[in-house]
């Protein structure tokens, strides 16, 4: 009896070696990538991570599982350079990429030109929400800077939304003809009315709708229908009468990626933001894609606005780095002389 059972234990033991040994590759074939990104990105990662998820899956027979790291697109720069392990970053800035290169030596300088677009896969504009009925009756940059009014802006040392609003009113000002010294006395007046500078996007939107302080909040576009969502419709939406293109530039990093051996599945990733799904998701959370036919498809949110980009007026995100937000640079002054 004893000897009549070896066969079948033998038979077993085999079959479930046999099913170990397939389902073993699956489990190794699975990837985790993490992609750290600024603000006020978690919506559009969290329904894109998903959709590339299963294209990739369909297309390889792979896993792949995005984790996501959030917070003002300077302080998530440095954490990348001192060590948090990004597969891939996704800021709303060059400048907060180039450091990676120039100070952290992590990817090669010329990243950028790695994709298409110079690597910005979308863009957004910055503009003006405004409490129901804009009580306080504001049109454009000049006036924030009017008595009376309170402005919420983030913090431009540690937040690219906060970056891009000082530049869009300041560029402003340049683009009509106007001279350095205007520009300056346009940022220190409406720098004067910030009564609370925080640290990203998200902190300002919850001192503006949910504490309810201030008249205006200076955000980007694709925020807007996010804080209505959220906090409800009592807000209307200025858009200046010329402001700056926001560009979101992504780039894989590089020396984590090779050590990780995840190289493969981050390039695809980034990529992927660029198909007609990537471009679509992007639409849908009120991001301008790149690609002409989804945008006619979205035509309605997006209204047509007079942009200039920061390379055109300030040439590029290296001087204005240097030239404006550097330790005791143009903004430091402008802040310390703003009262």
């Amino acid at each position: 009896m004893r000897n009549s059972l070896k066969p079948l234990l033998t038979r077993r033991a085999l079959g479930l070696a046999a099913a170990l040994m397939a389902v073993l590759p699956l489990a190794q074939a699975q990837t985790t990538l993490l992609n750290v990104s600024y603000d006020v990105t978690r919506e559009f990662y969290k329904e894109y991570n998903p959709a590339f998820a299963k294209y990739w899956q369909r297309t390889t027979k792979e896993s792949v599982v995005v984790n996501q790291s959030h917070g003002g697109s300077s302080k998530q720069a440095n954490s990348v350079i001192e060590g948090l392990a990004a597969d891939v970053i996704t800021m709303n800035q060059a400048s907060d990429i180039d450091i990676l290169a120039t100070r952290g030596k992590l990817i090669p300088t010329d990243w950028a030109k790695r994709l298409p677009d110079n690597s910005s896969p979308n863009s957004s504009v910055t503009v003006l929400l405004v409490r129901k009925g804009n009580p306080k009756k504001i049109a454009d940059w000049v006036d924030l800077a009017r008595p009376g009014v309170s402005v919420i802006i983030p913090n431009p040392k540690t937040s690219g939304n906060g970056r891009y609003t000082y530049l869009a009113a300041y560029g402003a000002v340049i683009k009509r003809g106007g001279g350095e010294s205007n520009a300056r006395a346009l940022v220190r007046g409406i720098f004067a009315n910030v009564p609370v500078l925080d640290g990203g996007g998200r902190a300002a939107t919850t001192t503006f709708a949910q504490r309810q302080i201030g008249d205006v909040l200076a955000t980007f576009e694709s925020e807007v229908p996010l804080i209505k969502g959220e906090f409800g419709g009592d807000f209307d939406v200025v858009y200046p009468n010329i402001t700056v293109l926001a560009e979101n530039p992504v780039s894989v990093v590089d020396k984590v990626v090779d050590k990780k051996g995840t190289r493969k599945q981050a390039e695809a990733y980034l990529k992927y933001l660029w198909s007609d799904e990537g471009q679509t998701i992007a639409a849908r959370h009120h991001l301008r894609p790149r690609s002409a036919k989804v945008l006619q498809q979205f035509a309605k949110d997006f209204p047509p606005v007079k942009t200039f980009t920061v390379q055109e007026v300030f040439g590029g995100w290296d001087r204005v780095q240097k030239e404006h937000f550097a330790d005791g640079g143009i903004y430091d002054q402008i802040f310390a002389g703003r009262r």
